[in-house]
C-alpha cells in the first residue's frame, strides 16, 4: 500500500495527467483526485504494471528501513523510554489527531503543544490565514488511522536525553482532505469522500517530547528510506557512561502519549 503510493507520484508525473499535490490539508498538501476516475484507474493500472520493477525496488527499500528503523528504536526504548516504538506511536497517533483537529478549526495555536513552534505558526500564517484572506476553507477530516511505518531516526543529544533527536514516519490514514470557497461551498482542490492518504512527518525530540516538525506528501518516502539510521551519538556519546540514558519528564501539554 504504502510502496505504491509511495511510486504514485512519479507515475502522475511522468503520464502528465494532474500535479500530485495542491495546496492544503496539514502541511499545506491536499490528498490528489488524480486516478479516481474509471478511466484513471485503468490507467494507474497500466502504468503500475510498466513500472513493476520501481514498486518493487521501493517497497524492499522501505521494508529494509522500516526493519532497521524499529531495530535502532528498540536498542534506544531499552535506555529512553522516548524511543520505545509504542510510546512513540502513541505520541505519533495523539499528534496526528490533535494537528487535524486544530486545522478544522483554523487555529494551529491549539496544536502548539505538539509542534514545534516554527511549523505550526508557519502553517497558521502561509496557509491557513492565507485561505481566509482568499475565501476558501480546507475541509479535512480524519476517520481512522490505518497504518503507521517508521523510516528513518537520526539520533542527536544535545542535552544529554537525546534532545534534537529526529524521526520519521509514514502515516496512512483513512481521511477526507479538499480545498473549497467559503461562501459557495464549491470545491476547487481535491474531492469530497473518505479515502486512504499517507503523508511523511517528522518529529523531533524536544524537552523529553516528540512534536511535529515537518510533514509531506508520500513521495518522500523512498528518499527518507534510503538515509542511513543514526544512532551512535545515544548509544556511545561521548564521555558518557555505558548506563541508561537520564530520563526527562516532559511538561504538562508535552506528555509522551
Amino acid at each position: 500500500m504504502g510502496s505504491i503510493a509511495s511510486c504514485r507520484a512519479a507515475l502522475i508525473s511522468f503520464a502528465l495527467v494532474l500535479p500530485v499535490v495542491a495546496a492544503a490539508g496539514p502541511g499545506g498538501k491536499i490528498a490528489s483526485a488524480a486516478f479516481q476516475s474509471t478511466w484513471g484507474k485503468v490507467l494507474l493500472a497500466l502504468l503500475s504494471l510498466i513500472f513493476l520493477p520501481l514498486i518493487i525496488y521501493v517497497a524492499i527499500a522501505e521494508w529494509r528501513a522500516q526493519r532497521r528503523t524499529l531495530a535502532a528504536l528498540a536498542s534506544l526504548g531499552k535506555r529512553n523510554p522516548a524511543f520505545d516504538w509504542f510510546t512513540l506511536k502513541d505520541r505519533v497517533t495523539d499528534s496526528f489527531q490533535r494537528v487535524h483537529s486544530a486545522w478544522r478549526r483554523e487555529d494551529m495555536a491549539e496544536a502548539s503543544a505538539w509542534m514545534t513552534d516554527w511549523y505550526w505558526q508557519n502553517q497558521q500564517l502561509v496557509h491557513l490565514d492565507a485561505w481566509e484572506r482568499d475565501g476558501l476553507v480546507n475541509h479535512c477530516q480524519v476517520k481512522k488511522v490505518r497504518r503507521m511505518r517508521p523510516l528513518a531516526l537520526s539520533c542527536r543529544n544535545f542535552d544529554g536525553q537525546g534532545g534534537g533527536s529526529r524521526v520519521v514516519v509514514a502515516v496512512t490514514a483513512l481521511m477526507e482532505d479538499y480545498l473549497a470557497e467559503r461562501s459557495t461551498g464549491k470545491v476547487v482542490e481535491g474531492k469530497k469522500g473518505f479515502k486512504d492518504v499517507e503523508t511523511v512527518w517528522t518529529f523531533v525530540l524536544e524537552d523529553g517530547a516528540w512534536k511535529v516538525n515537518n510533514i509531506e506528501e508520500d513521495s518522500m518516502t523512498l528518499a527518507y528510506a534510503k538515509l542511513s539510521t543514526d544512532v551512535e551519538e545515544l548509544l556511545h556519546p561521548s564521555g558518557a557512561s555505558s548506563g541508561p540514558l537520564p530520563v526527562h519528564r516532559p511538561p504538562p501539554g508535552g506528555r509522551l502519549h
